[in-house]
């Protein structure tokens, strides 16, 4: 495994990031944070998912008050992404969020930043500064090098008094871009990072786009917590982070699926099937893996290092398990016998 980059070691509600600590899955609600409803309900639907920190925006007064009702609702560290209006990170601050997303740049009064700086130390909450690459000072044309100044100047405004408990998130879309901004920041910063590929696109392209960078980058040892980027349900960004972790051998304990492609040989209705098991398992909290496979060609056979699996015949499948065959069910009763040879793993 790839040797991590040493960072500061920085306290989000009850999870650390940087140092030795695994990295950590993020995502950001898409309700109105002032549907509280709502929010804790997505929030704690996630959690069960494997998400690990949870981001809300705070669009005005009302979203920030009701950051101490949602804290009440969830589990997980909540952090409040919050831009230009100081008082928003102030009321968020003092209503128990675990975390803020902000940008010292962009609040014009210093005894403002030095508010929210006191507050955030009395109350021990980090501060992360996002700098992404299409919101540069109009200024500076887009690269690397600017985006690492760009991180500096804020960093320094909040070094000069005396607070130390900073994440970094340098993100671009461009995905070389990303990769260049990260490389140097692991050089000039001791900061944990957040990593992902900002506006990455859709759960097609955003998925692939989000693995090719995240790969790159987390494959250098760098980042402590990721975030996959999705124009979707936020669910996706939360399966597909911890895919990308588990195949870069970066968490362990999570389920493996390994289904076939399908061809002419498979007799039954596989698709559906292997997509409802793969969701299953995101749920599933153990080390297991588990193989859907349309024929007997890539059964028991191809699939033989599978925990469980199942492979298809016509209108029926066989169960198998550690590659020997425990039963034959019906194409109807797939799903369900799967499911309960998983809980009873």
């Amino acid at each position: 495994m790839t040797k991590r980059n040493e960072t500061r070691i920085v306290k989000v509600g009850n999870r650390y990031l940087g140092g030795d600590n695994p990295i950590l899955i993020q995502s950001m609600t898409n309700t109105k944070t002032k549907d509280v409803e709502a929010t804790i309900k997505q929030i704690n639907e996630l959690e069960k998912l494997g998400c690990e920190i949870i981001r809300v925006a705070v669009l005005d007064k009302e979203d920030a008050y009701s950051i101490s009702k949602i804290k009440a609702g969830i589990n997980i560290p909540l952090v409040a992404d919050i831009h230009f209006d100081p008082e928003l990170a102030i009321i968020a601050i003092k209503e128990g969020v675990d975390k803020i997303r902000l940008n010292p740049g962009n609040i014009t009064k210093k005894e403002k930043i030095v508010e929210i700086v006191n507050l955030c130390k009395k109350h021990q909450i980090p501060i992360r500064i996002g700098v992404n690459a299409g919101s540069l000072p109009k200024n500076m044309d887009v690269n690397a090098q600017n985006m690492i100044l760009a991180a500096k100047s804020h960093i320094e405004i909040l070094e000069e008094l005396d607070f130390h408990d900073i994440v970094l998130s340098i993100k671009a879309s461009n995905i070389d871009l990303a990769l260049e901004a990260y490389k140097l920041a692991a050089k000039e910063f001791n900061y944990p990072l957040h990593v992902g590929i900002t506006e990455a696109g859709t759960s097609f392209k955003g998925l692939i786009t989000s693995s090719i960078g995240l790969a790159k980058i987390l494959d250098l040892g760098i980042g402590n917590t990721i975030r996959v980027s999705l124009t979707d349900d936020p669910k996706y960004e939360i399966m597909a982070a911890k895919q990308i972790l588990s195949e870069l051998h970066l968490k362990t304990g999570l389920p493996i699926i390994t289904s076939c492609p399908t061809c002419g040989r498979t007799q039954i209705d596989l698709i559906p099937i292997a997509k409802a098991v793969e969701e299953y398992l995101q749920t599933v909290k153990k080390d297991i893996h588990v193989a859907v496979m349309g024929c007997a060609v890539n059964g028991p056979g191809e699939a033989r290092e599978a925990d469980l699996g199942i492979a298809g015949g016509v209108k029926e499948a066989i169960i198998f398990k550690k590659g020997k065959i425990i039963r034959k069910i019906k194409e109807s009763e797939i799903l369900e016998e799967l499911k309960k040879e998983i809980d009873n793993f």
